[in-house]
């Protein structure tokens, strides 16, 4: 799963999040139109923010909203905050009801809704074994013995955490003191929907938000037409949107995606094993997919399911989208180099006629 803890230190791109927002000056001849750009630090990574048009109080103004809102929500999930909610509730003990906010629930619910549906291939229970493994908040040398990934897998499971709404209150609870969640592979893409909203609230039309690799967009861009994003292509890991893929047209739209090739730790035998953990083994996921992008109506919901796809696999996570109607586009390492893929309902994003 995602984790802030290699995103302080990473680029912007950094878990295998490969969008780069591409300038279409050469696509499209007609003046553009103006616009407001900002961008800033949040969740160990970075947020991007362009607006066509105005925002109320300008770009100083915008900047000061969109980080009052992404500070909101770190306070609450970042699990390298001792006196975060997530923090508070991973170090509890006990099985009583935690107050939690109405962001927190929200994220919980949908994280754990995604998670059902894809059988346990995303489960925000996994920070056990996130920690295990050298990818969390706890420092380890070295990598877990079987013994140690049996004993956290013991307490995993989406069945163990409980949400409780009432008339004007939401409460978390475990039925197993010793679950512990991880709410960083949804982040991103709920910090790119509460921008989304902020601007909404706003009266903006037209604009594009993202944290990371999560995005949101809404109307066109600066030239009137689709909002057009790179998929990178992972050949050359270390250089951060030097090489691309793909284009992807979306309008009104999310975009996000989860990727195996950048976060990673190396065993003694030079090993790689990546940061992106399958649930049900234990273990960082062995197939040779490197990349899921996924398309949807909300950044959160795509930055759950991307997540769960690329510890499926290519073939799996095609099958799922086919049967699904979900727009996505993979990318497998193979002896020849990248192959990419893409499912039916994926087709019309990738064509990108203006």
């Amino acid at each position: 799963m995602k984790k802030f803890v290699k995103k302080i230190t990473l680029p912007l791109v950094l878990l295998g999040l490969s969008f780069t927002q591409m300038s279409c000056e050469e696509l499209f001849s007609n003046q553009p139109l103006e616009e407001i750009r900002i961008t800033g630090k949040t969740m160990g990574t970075f947020y991007n923010i362009t607006v066509v048009g105005s925002y109320p109080g300008g770009a100083e103004q915008l900047q000061y909203d969109a980080e009052n809102v992404l500070k909101t929500i770190v306070d609450e999930i970042s699990t390298f905050d001792p006196n975060s909610t997530i923090s508070k509730f991973n170090a509890t003990r006990s099985n009583e009801p935690i107050e939690i906010s109405n962001n927190f629930a929200d994220i919980v619910i949908e994280s754990m809704r995604v998670g059902k549906e894809l059988n346990g291939a995303m489960d925000i229970t996994v920070n056990p074994l996130v920690n295990l493994w050298g990818f969390g908040a706890q420092k380890v040398k070295g990598f877990p013995t079987d013994e140690e990934i049996a004993t956290a897998k013991s307490n995993l499971g989406l069945d163990k955490i409980h949400i409780e709404i009432s008339k004007d209150k939401n409460y978390i609870r475990k039925s197993n003191p010793n679950v512990e969640i991880d709410l960083a592979t949804v982040g991103e893409g709920f910090g790119a929907d509460k921008l989304a909203q902020l601007l909404d609230r706003k009266g903006i039309n037209n604009y594009m938000t993202s944290v990371a690799g999560a995005i949101r967009t809404k109307g066109h861009n600066a030239r009137g037409a689709q909002w057009l994003i790179a998929i990178e292509d992972p050949s050359n890991e270390q250089q951060v949107g030097k090489n691309l893929t793909s284009a992807v047209c979306i309008n009104s739209a999310a975009l996000s995606t989860a990727g195996s090739y950048r976060n990673y730790r190396k065993g003694a035998d030079g090993k790689r094993e990546s940061h992106i953990i399958d649930p049900n083994t234990g273990r960082p996921i062995q197939h040779e997919t490197v990349s899921v992008s996924v398309i949807g109506n909300s950044a959160l919901w795509t930055d759950a399911v991307d997540t769960g796809l690329l510890v499926m696999g290519s073939e799996a996570a095609l099958k799922y989208a086919n049967e699904n109607n979900i727009p996505i586009f993979t990318i497998v390492k193979t002896d020849k180099g990248f192959e990419s893929h893409s499912s039916r309902a994926m087709k019309e994003f990738l064509d990108c006629k203006q």
